[in-house]
Protein backbone atom coordinates (compact mmCIF):
# COMPACT_ATOMS: atom_id res chain seq x y z
CA UNK A 1 0.00 0.00 0.00
CA UNK A 2 2.76 2.55 -1.09
CA UNK A 3 2.36 5.61 -2.28
CA UNK A 4 3.78 9.18 -2.99
CA UNK A 5 2.57 9.85 0.44
CA UNK A 6 5.26 8.02 1.82
CA UNK A 7 7.94 11.32 0.43
CA UNK A 8 5.35 13.56 3.06
CA UNK A 9 3.82 11.52 5.14
CA UNK A 10 5.58 12.41 7.91
CA UNK A 11 8.02 14.84 9.18
CA UNK A 12 10.84 12.80 9.54
CA UNK A 13 13.50 13.31 12.15
CA UNK A 14 16.86 11.81 12.89
CA UNK A 15 14.61 10.33 15.73
CA UNK A 16 16.10 6.63 16.79
CA UNK A 17 13.88 4.45 17.02
CA UNK A 18 14.90 2.72 20.99
CA UNK A 19 14.51 5.68 22.36
CA UNK A 20 11.53 7.17 21.30
CA UNK A 21 9.70 3.97 22.20
CA UNK A 22 11.30 4.17 25.29
CA UNK A 23 9.30 7.66 25.91
CA UNK A 24 5.92 6.15 24.62
CA UNK A 25 6.61 3.21 27.01
CA UNK A 26 7.05 5.47 29.73
CA UNK A 27 3.76 7.27 28.43
CA UNK A 28 2.42 4.24 28.71
CA UNK A 29 3.30 3.26 32.21
CA UNK A 30 2.28 6.90 33.25
CA UNK A 31 -1.18 7.03 31.64
CA UNK A 32 -4.00 7.10 34.12
CA UNK A 33 -7.57 8.53 33.96
CA UNK A 34 -8.72 8.33 30.28
CA UNK A 35 -7.80 10.19 26.68
CA UNK A 36 -7.79 13.83 28.40
CA UNK A 37 -5.08 12.46 31.34
CA UNK A 38 -3.00 11.03 28.56
CA UNK A 39 -2.85 14.02 27.06
CA UNK A 40 -1.04 15.15 29.53
CA UNK A 41 1.27 12.47 30.33
CA UNK A 42 1.89 13.11 26.56
CA UNK A 43 2.71 16.63 26.79
CA UNK A 44 4.93 16.27 29.78
CA UNK A 45 6.83 13.91 28.07
CA UNK A 46 6.89 14.31 24.14
CA UNK A 47 6.98 17.97 24.69
CA UNK A 48 7.81 19.32 27.56
CA UNK A 49 10.66 16.96 28.50
CA UNK A 50 11.78 15.80 24.78
CA UNK A 51 10.47 18.32 22.38
CA UNK A 52 9.39 15.67 19.75
CA UNK A 53 6.32 18.16 18.79
CA UNK A 54 5.02 21.76 19.97
CA UNK A 55 2.22 22.09 22.11
CA UNK A 56 -0.16 23.11 19.08
CA UNK A 57 1.05 20.05 17.34
CA UNK A 58 -0.28 17.62 20.12
CA UNK A 59 -3.40 20.09 20.43
CA UNK A 60 -3.96 19.49 16.52
CA UNK A 61 -3.41 16.15 16.63
CA UNK A 62 -5.74 15.16 19.39
CA UNK A 63 -8.28 17.38 17.74
CA UNK A 64 -8.34 15.38 14.65
CA UNK A 65 -8.23 11.96 16.52
CA UNK A 66 -11.17 13.35 18.45
CA UNK A 67 -13.37 13.08 15.39
CA UNK A 68 -12.28 9.87 14.43
CA UNK A 69 -14.47 6.41 15.88
CA UNK A 70 -11.50 4.24 18.18
CA UNK A 71 -9.37 5.35 21.29
CA UNK A 72 -8.68 9.06 20.86
CA UNK A 73 -5.38 8.73 23.31
CA UNK A 74 -3.69 5.80 21.17
CA UNK A 75 -4.79 7.27 17.99
CA UNK A 76 -3.09 10.77 19.36
CA UNK A 77 0.00 8.87 20.26
CA UNK A 78 -0.02 6.43 17.64
CA UNK A 79 -0.29 9.86 15.02
CA UNK A 80 2.97 11.26 17.17
CA UNK A 81 4.75 7.87 15.96
CA UNK A 82 3.67 8.34 12.49
CA UNK A 83 4.80 11.94 12.23
CA UNK A 84 8.32 10.79 13.62
CA UNK A 85 8.53 8.02 12.02
CA UNK A 86 6.11 7.19 9.23
CA UNK A 87 4.29 3.92 9.52
CA UNK A 88 6.51 1.51 10.34
CA UNK A 89 6.73 3.82 13.83
CA UNK A 90 3.73 4.18 14.17
CA UNK A 91 3.08 0.44 14.07
CA UNK A 92 5.58 -0.03 17.06
CA UNK A 93 4.32 2.72 18.78
CA UNK A 94 0.77 1.05 18.71
CA UNK A 95 2.33 -2.04 20.03
CA UNK A 96 4.36 -0.44 22.81
CA UNK A 97 1.78 1.78 24.05
CA UNK A 98 -1.23 -1.04 24.33
CA UNK A 99 0.77 -4.32 24.67
CA UNK A 100 1.66 -3.86 28.71
CA UNK A 101 -1.87 -3.47 29.72
CA UNK A 102 -3.54 -5.65 27.54
CA UNK A 103 -1.19 -8.46 28.39
CA UNK A 104 -2.12 -8.18 31.68
CA UNK A 105 -5.94 -7.87 31.24
CA UNK A 106 -5.67 -10.95 29.13
CA UNK A 107 -3.95 -12.58 32.38
CA UNK A 108 -6.32 -11.54 34.63
CA UNK A 109 -9.48 -13.05 32.46
CA UNK A 110 -8.14 -16.64 34.17
CA UNK A 111 -7.99 -15.44 37.36
CA UNK A 112 -11.63 -13.85 38.41
CA UNK A 113 -12.01 -15.84 41.45
CA UNK A 114 -8.84 -14.76 42.76
CA UNK A 115 -9.54 -11.08 41.68
CA UNK A 116 -13.60 -10.62 42.59
CA UNK A 117 -12.38 -10.51 46.26
CA UNK A 118 -10.11 -7.61 45.94
CA UNK A 119 -11.88 -4.34 47.03
CA UNK A 120 -9.48 -2.63 44.24
CA UNK A 121 -11.69 0.42 43.02
CA UNK A 122 -12.53 1.22 46.30
CA UNK A 123 -9.45 1.49 48.89
CA UNK A 124 -5.81 1.12 47.02
CA UNK A 125 -7.11 3.12 43.55
CA UNK A 126 -9.14 5.84 45.03
CA UNK A 127 -6.68 8.40 44.78
CA UNK A 128 -5.99 7.79 40.91
CA UNK A 129 -8.80 10.00 39.82
CA UNK A 130 -8.00 12.88 41.79
CA UNK A 131 -4.24 12.54 40.83
CA UNK A 132 -5.19 12.41 37.11
CA UNK A 133 -7.57 15.65 37.46
CA UNK A 134 -3.82 17.27 38.35
CA UNK A 135 -2.48 16.31 35.13
CA UNK A 136 -5.70 17.32 33.35
CA UNK A 137 -5.06 20.18 35.43
CA UNK A 138 -1.64 21.29 34.05
CA UNK A 139 -2.01 20.61 30.42
CA UNK A 140 -5.01 22.45 30.11
CA UNK A 141 -3.06 25.30 31.60
CA UNK A 142 0.02 24.86 29.06
CA UNK A 143 -2.54 24.17 25.96
CA UNK A 144 -4.32 27.36 27.25
CA UNK A 145 -1.66 29.58 26.78
CA UNK A 146 -1.06 28.71 23.21
CA UNK A 147 -4.32 28.15 21.71
CA UNK A 148 -5.70 31.13 23.39
CA UNK A 149 -4.54 34.17 20.50
CA UNK A 150 -7.51 36.32 20.29
CA UNK A 151 -10.84 37.21 21.76
CA UNK A 152 -12.50 34.98 18.95
CA UNK A 153 -10.00 31.93 20.46
CA UNK A 154 -11.00 32.69 24.20
CA UNK A 155 -14.62 32.98 23.32
CA UNK A 156 -14.45 29.28 21.11
CA UNK A 157 -12.44 27.88 24.25
CA UNK A 158 -15.01 28.93 26.61
CA UNK A 159 -18.08 28.09 24.39
CA UNK A 160 -17.02 24.57 23.77
CA UNK A 161 -15.76 23.78 27.63
CA UNK A 162 -19.65 25.41 28.58
CA UNK A 163 -21.49 22.82 26.00
CA UNK A 164 -19.65 20.16 26.40
CA UNK A 165 -19.98 20.48 30.41
CA UNK A 166 -23.97 20.40 30.00
CA UNK A 167 -24.03 18.04 27.19
CA UNK A 168 -21.81 14.97 27.58
CA UNK A 169 -22.93 12.76 24.71
CA UNK A 170 -19.71 11.69 22.65
CA UNK A 171 -21.43 13.02 19.53
CA UNK A 172 -20.93 16.54 21.03
CA UNK A 173 -17.00 16.35 20.85
CA UNK A 174 -16.71 16.10 16.84
CA UNK A 175 -19.62 18.29 16.55
CA UNK A 176 -18.16 20.70 18.47
CA UNK A 177 -14.76 20.54 16.90
CA UNK A 178 -15.87 20.91 13.15
CA UNK A 179 -18.00 23.90 14.48
CA UNK A 180 -14.77 25.75 16.08
CA UNK A 181 -13.02 25.10 12.91
CA UNK A 182 -16.37 26.18 10.61
CA UNK A 183 -16.64 29.69 12.68
CA UNK A 184 -12.58 29.93 12.53
CA UNK A 185 -13.13 30.13 8.72
CA UNK A 186 -15.76 32.18 8.64
CA UNK A 187 -14.75 34.62 10.33
CA UNK A 188 -11.45 34.93 9.34
CA UNK A 189 -12.32 35.38 5.53
CA UNK A 190 -9.15 36.07 3.33
CA UNK A 191 -8.72 36.03 -0.20
CA UNK A 192 -7.48 32.94 -2.08
CA UNK A 193 -8.78 30.38 0.78
CA UNK A 194 -9.18 27.64 -1.03
CA UNK A 195 -6.11 27.43 -2.65
CA UNK A 196 -5.88 24.22 -4.95
CA UNK A 197 -3.52 21.32 -3.87
CA UNK A 198 -3.07 17.83 -4.92
CA UNK A 199 -4.84 15.25 -2.72
CA UNK A 200 -3.39 11.58 -2.99
CA UNK A 201 -5.18 9.77 -0.43
CA UNK A 202 -3.92 6.44 0.64
CA UNK A 203 -7.64 4.63 -0.52
CA UNK A 204 -5.31 1.11 0.45
CA UNK A 205 -6.03 1.38 4.18
CA UNK A 206 -9.96 2.63 3.73
CA UNK A 207 -10.68 -0.50 1.70
CA UNK A 208 -8.92 -2.74 3.95
CA UNK A 209 -10.59 -1.34 7.01
CA UNK A 210 -14.17 -1.82 5.45
CA UNK A 211 -13.37 -5.24 3.58
CA UNK A 212 -12.48 -6.12 7.57
CA UNK A 213 -15.95 -4.55 8.54
CA UNK A 214 -17.87 -6.10 6.50
CA UNK A 215 -16.19 -9.38 5.64
CA UNK A 216 -16.17 -9.99 9.45
CA UNK A 217 -19.86 -9.45 9.90
CA UNK A 218 -20.19 -12.15 6.87
CA UNK A 219 -17.78 -14.88 8.36
CA UNK A 220 -19.81 -14.73 11.81
CA UNK A 221 -23.47 -14.71 10.13
CA UNK A 222 -22.20 -17.81 8.22
CA UNK A 223 -20.23 -19.58 10.64
CA UNK A 224 -20.01 -20.82 14.64
CA UNK A 225 -16.58 -20.04 15.52
CA UNK A 226 -16.15 -18.80 18.82
CA UNK A 227 -12.82 -16.76 18.08
CA UNK A 228 -13.74 -15.66 14.55
CA UNK A 229 -17.59 -13.96 16.20
CA UNK A 230 -15.21 -12.41 19.10
CA UNK A 231 -12.92 -10.37 16.70
CA UNK A 232 -16.08 -9.38 14.38
CA UNK A 233 -17.53 -7.93 17.52
CA UNK A 234 -14.37 -6.25 18.69
CA UNK A 235 -13.33 -4.81 15.65
CA UNK A 236 -16.88 -3.74 15.41
CA UNK A 237 -16.47 -2.10 18.72
CA UNK A 238 -13.15 0.05 17.40
CA UNK A 239 -14.68 1.50 14.74
CA UNK A 240 -18.39 2.29 16.13
CA UNK A 241 -17.51 4.10 18.85
CA UNK A 242 -16.44 7.64 19.85
CA UNK A 243 -15.04 8.52 22.70
CA UNK A 244 -12.64 6.70 24.20
CA UNK A 245 -12.94 3.69 26.87
CA UNK A 246 -15.75 4.89 28.38
CA UNK A 247 -18.01 5.17 26.30
CA UNK A 248 -16.94 1.55 24.67
CA UNK A 249 -17.54 -0.34 28.07
CA UNK A 250 -21.16 0.03 28.34
CA UNK A 251 -21.57 -1.40 24.72
CA UNK A 252 -19.83 -3.74 25.97
CA UNK A 253 -21.99 -4.63 28.56
CA UNK A 254 -24.92 -5.29 26.39
CA UNK A 255 -23.91 -7.29 24.20
CA UNK A 256 -21.58 -9.49 26.13
CA UNK A 257 -23.39 -9.58 29.22
CA UNK A 258 -27.40 -8.78 28.78
CA UNK A 259 -27.37 -10.31 25.37
CA UNK A 260 -24.86 -13.27 24.81
CA UNK A 261 -24.47 -13.96 28.90
CA UNK A 262 -20.69 -14.54 28.39
CA UNK A 263 -20.05 -13.10 31.88
CA UNK A 264 -22.00 -12.00 34.54
CA UNK A 265 -22.71 -8.57 35.52
CA UNK A 266 -20.21 -8.92 38.89
CA UNK A 267 -17.65 -10.06 36.36
CA UNK A 268 -17.57 -7.60 33.94
CA UNK A 269 -17.57 -4.87 36.60
CA UNK A 270 -14.66 -6.38 38.48
CA UNK A 271 -12.77 -6.26 35.23
CA UNK A 272 -14.11 -2.85 34.89
CA UNK A 273 -12.66 -1.58 37.92
CA UNK A 274 -9.17 -3.11 37.51
CA UNK A 275 -8.80 -1.71 34.11
CA UNK A 276 -9.49 1.38 36.07
CA UNK A 277 -6.24 1.30 38.05
CA UNK A 278 -4.18 -0.16 35.29
CA UNK A 279 -1.92 2.33 33.11
CA UNK A 280 -2.64 2.64 29.37
CA UNK A 281 -5.60 2.79 27.28
CA UNK A 282 -8.91 2.29 28.06
CA UNK A 283 -9.52 0.19 25.10
CA UNK A 284 -7.75 -2.86 26.96
CA UNK A 285 -10.55 -4.35 28.16
CA UNK A 286 -11.12 -6.01 25.68
CA UNK A 287 -8.36 -8.15 26.43
CA UNK A 288 -10.06 -9.38 29.62
CA UNK A 289 -13.44 -9.40 27.63
CA UNK A 290 -12.50 -11.40 25.12
CA UNK A 291 -10.93 -13.73 27.35
CA UNK A 292 -13.88 -13.89 29.50
CA UNK A 293 -15.94 -14.61 26.35
CA UNK A 294 -14.34 -17.66 25.23
CA UNK A 295 -14.76 -19.78 28.36
CA UNK A 296 -15.05 -23.26 28.30
CA UNK A 297 -13.21 -24.36 25.71
CA UNK A 298 -9.68 -24.40 26.47
CA UNK A 299 -6.97 -22.43 27.83
CA UNK A 300 -5.63 -22.08 24.43
CA UNK A 301 -8.99 -20.56 23.18
CA UNK A 302 -9.46 -18.33 26.21
CA UNK A 303 -5.75 -16.84 25.47
CA UNK A 304 -6.71 -16.25 21.80
CA UNK A 305 -9.71 -15.43 22.65
CA UNK A 306 -7.97 -12.75 24.63
CA UNK A 307 -5.44 -11.71 22.30
CA UNK A 308 -8.34 -11.57 19.76
CA UNK A 309 -10.31 -9.06 21.55
CA UNK A 310 -7.28 -6.90 21.81
CA UNK A 311 -6.15 -6.94 17.84
CA UNK A 312 -10.07 -6.59 16.54
CA UNK A 313 -10.47 -3.32 19.27
CA UNK A 314 -7.01 -1.04 18.25
CA UNK A 315 -6.99 -2.43 14.73
CA UNK A 316 -9.34 -0.23 13.36
CA UNK A 317 -8.11 3.07 14.74
CA UNK A 318 -4.66 2.17 13.47
CA UNK A 319 -6.07 1.55 9.94
CA UNK A 320 -8.13 4.93 10.16
CA UNK A 321 -4.32 6.85 11.38
CA UNK A 322 -2.71 5.14 8.50
CA UNK A 323 -5.81 6.35 5.68
CA UNK A 324 -5.90 10.14 7.89
CA UNK A 325 -2.95 10.84 8.80
CA UNK A 326 -1.04 11.91 5.19
CA UNK A 327 -4.45 12.82 4.10
CA UNK A 328 -4.72 15.43 6.98
CA UNK A 329 -0.71 16.76 5.81
CA UNK A 330 -2.04 17.26 2.45
CA UNK A 331 -5.43 19.12 3.51
CA UNK A 332 -2.72 21.26 5.90
CA UNK A 333 -2.06 22.79 2.69
CA UNK A 334 -5.08 24.65 1.79
CA UNK A 335 -5.01 28.12 3.48
CA UNK A 336 -8.24 27.55 4.65
CA UNK A 337 -7.92 24.65 6.69
CA UNK A 338 -4.63 26.04 8.43
CA UNK A 339 -6.90 28.75 9.70
CA UNK A 340 -9.58 26.47 10.83
CA UNK A 341 -6.76 25.09 12.95
CA UNK A 342 -6.81 28.08 15.10
CA UNK A 343 -10.66 27.71 15.90
CA UNK A 344 -10.24 23.51 16.07
CA UNK A 345 -7.41 24.35 18.83
CA UNK A 346 -8.96 26.37 20.87
CA UNK A 347 -12.53 24.40 21.16
CA UNK A 348 -9.30 20.90 21.52
CA UNK A 349 -8.40 23.30 24.45
CA UNK A 350 -11.97 23.92 25.93
CA UNK A 351 -12.90 20.49 26.07
CA UNK A 352 -9.04 19.86 28.05
CA UNK A 353 -10.19 22.38 30.54
CA UNK A 354 -13.89 20.82 30.93
CA UNK A 355 -12.27 16.90 31.66
CA UNK A 356 -10.61 18.55 34.68
CA UNK A 357 -14.08 20.15 36.27
CA UNK A 358 -16.03 16.98 35.08
CA UNK A 359 -13.53 14.34 36.61
CA UNK A 360 -13.10 16.62 39.49
CA UNK A 361 -16.85 16.53 40.40
CA UNK A 362 -17.12 12.87 39.58
CA UNK A 363 -13.92 11.90 41.94
CA UNK A 364 -15.78 13.30 44.98
CA UNK A 365 -15.46 16.72 46.54
CA UNK A 366 -13.13 16.53 49.59
CA UNK A 367 -10.25 17.94 51.31
CA UNK A 368 -8.09 14.42 50.68
CA UNK A 369 -9.17 14.70 46.63
CA UNK A 370 -8.35 18.04 45.99
CA UNK A 371 -5.28 17.91 48.39
CA UNK A 372 -4.33 14.85 45.89
CA UNK A 373 -5.54 16.79 42.67
CA UNK A 374 -2.81 20.19 44.16
CA UNK A 375 -0.15 17.76 44.84
CA UNK A 376 0.14 16.35 41.35
CA UNK A 377 -0.31 19.03 39.82
CA UNK A 378 2.16 20.93 41.19
CA UNK A 379 4.33 17.64 41.08
CA UNK A 380 4.64 17.30 37.32
CA UNK A 381 4.29 21.03 36.74
CA UNK A 382 7.53 22.20 38.63
CA UNK A 383 9.45 19.55 39.16
CA UNK A 384 11.45 16.93 36.92
CA UNK A 385 9.63 13.94 38.67
CA UNK A 386 8.50 11.02 36.24
CA UNK A 387 4.37 10.83 35.97
CA UNK A 388 4.55 7.04 37.10
CA UNK A 389 6.17 7.97 40.19
CA UNK A 390 3.58 10.09 41.09
CA UNK A 391 1.39 7.17 40.27
CA UNK A 392 2.95 5.20 42.31
CA UNK A 393 2.79 7.63 45.11
CA UNK A 394 -0.81 7.58 44.49
CA UNK A 395 -1.41 4.43 45.10
CA UNK A 396 0.84 4.51 48.12
CA UNK A 397 -1.70 7.13 49.60
CA UNK A 398 -4.33 4.66 48.90
CA UNK A 399 -2.62 1.80 50.66
CA UNK A 400 -1.44 4.05 53.63
CA UNK A 401 -5.12 6.24 54.38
Amino acid sequence: MNSDNDNKETLRSNVSYPAFLKDVLICSLGAYGGPEAHLGVFLDRMVTKKSYLKEQDLVELMALCSILPGPTSTQTIVSIGYRMGGRKLAFFTMIVWALPVLFVMGFLSFGFQVLSSMNVSHSILRFIGPMAVGFIIVAALRIGRKVVTDLLSLGLLLSSAVLTFFFRSPWVFPLVLAAGGLISILLKQEKGMWNPVQIRPPWGYLVLFAALAVGGLAAAFLTDFRLLENFERFYRYGYLVFGGGQVVVPVMYGELVDIRQFMTGGEFLTGYGLVQGLPGPMFSFAAYAGGMASRGEGILIQALGAAIGGIGIFLPGLLLIYFVYPLWEDLKQIRAIRLSLAGINAVAGGLIAVAAVILTLSSGISLENLTVTAASALLLGFTKIPPPLIVLAAFGLGIIL
